[in-house]
């Protein structure tokens, strides 16, 4: 499965934020491999001095950053997972801002946060590569709209795109 052959109805288009920054020859499983280089490689070339910096009042920090990518993929890929399994229930949304504080991100040190989103991560890939590709393409509802699990997945790609660019753009 490439992203070019996600189709637009497969999601909300307030998702097409994050899907669009994943280019269209991305595979799946080889983009989520990638993306977990490239966030690793990331996050561990910051200084330690910036990783409690939030540019404005009330912004997260890059560690809050960090671990709302890591709670996103929990929650992102649980979706796939019953999306593809052809669960109809419909999926709550979350609240991103909740889950912050309690996860006492700032707490971590890098290496502890790094570590969660890589076993994260391959959780994650484990459960993509045990989808049958027929099945990528089911449709359910999250959030209140149809989406499919495919789409949770490229999201997921995008989602960690659009924070490392905010960050280069706001935080270093």
């Amino acid at each position: 499965m490439i992203k070019k052959n996600l189709q637009s109805n497969e999601y909300n288009e307030y998702y097409a934020n994050y899907i669009d920054l994943v280019e269209s020859s991305t595979e799946l499983v080889s983009g989520f491999e990638n993306d977990e280089k490239f966030v690793i490689d990331f996050f561990s070339s910051i200084s330690k001095d910036k990783l409690l910096f939030s540019y404005a009042e009330g912004k997260w920090t890059i560690k809050e950053i960090l671990q709302h990518l890591i709670d996103t993929e929990r929650i992102f890929i649980y979706r796939f997972f019953r999306i593809a399994r052809n669960d109809q229930s419909p999926l709550m949304g979350f609240e991103q801002n909740d889950y912050i504080e309690p996860s006492e991100a700032n707490s971590k040190s890098l290496e502890e946060l790094l570590t969660e989103f890589s076993i994260t991560r391959k959780y994650s890939l484990n459960v993509i590569a045990s989808i049958p590709q027929k099945h990528l393409s089911n449709m359910g509802i999250a959030s209140n709209t149809n989406i499919s699990a495919r789409a949770c997945a490229y999201i997921l790609l995008g989602h960690s795109l659009w924070h490392i660019n905010i960050i280069k753009e706001r935080y270093l």
